[in-house]
């Protein structure tokens, strides 16, 4: 592991203290109507993030990414994860186990009967997926997320 991957776990993780890392300020809300994301998005990403549904496990080619960059929102651009939090979980989405400061906010969800928490982007309000408690150190979380929510933007060389 590299300086700079370490840096960005810790800021991840939220431990500031131990990382040097610039804090991300809490995005500007961004609102469209209907329409509007109807024109920005495809069918599929409609689906996922204004009307919560689930794609296909092990649809995504980001399941496959490996290089460094960062995961961002399809819908609003907003950066919501780095590579360096990535994990495999074997479920079949793309996982991480930080998302990056400010990036995301939760609500419960009783769709299944049995609450989840489900996670959102915090400027667009896209759902991105659920978090659950058995990802790796060192938060212990699996942000479980639905890869046609994200876009990929790999690190200049």
């Amino acid at each position: 592991m590299t300086r700079r991957q370490l840096m960005q776990i810790l800021a991840a993780a939220g431990l500031d203290g131990l990382a040097v890392a610039a804090s991300a300020a809490r995005p500007e809300p961004l609102a469209l109507s209907e329409a509007e994301w109807k024109q920005r998005l495809t069918g599929e990403q409609y689906d996922v993030l204004r009307r919560a549904g689930t794609e296909r496990a092990r649809s995504s080619p980001l399941n496959a990414e490996k290089r460094a960059g960062t995961y961002r929102c399809a819908g609003c651009d907003l950066a919501l994860f780095s590579s360096a939090t990535k994990f495999e979980s074997g479920t079949g989405w793309p996982s991480f186990f930080a998302p990056l400061r400010d990036a995301v906010d939760t609500r419960l969800d009783f769709l299944l009967i049995i609450p989840r928490t489900e996670y959102h982007c915090a400027r667009c309000g896209g759902h991105q997926g659920h978090v659950f408690g058995d990802g790796p150190p060192p938060t212990g979380k699996r942000y479980c997320n639905n890869g046609v929510a994200l876009r990929f933007v790999p690190e200049a060389a």
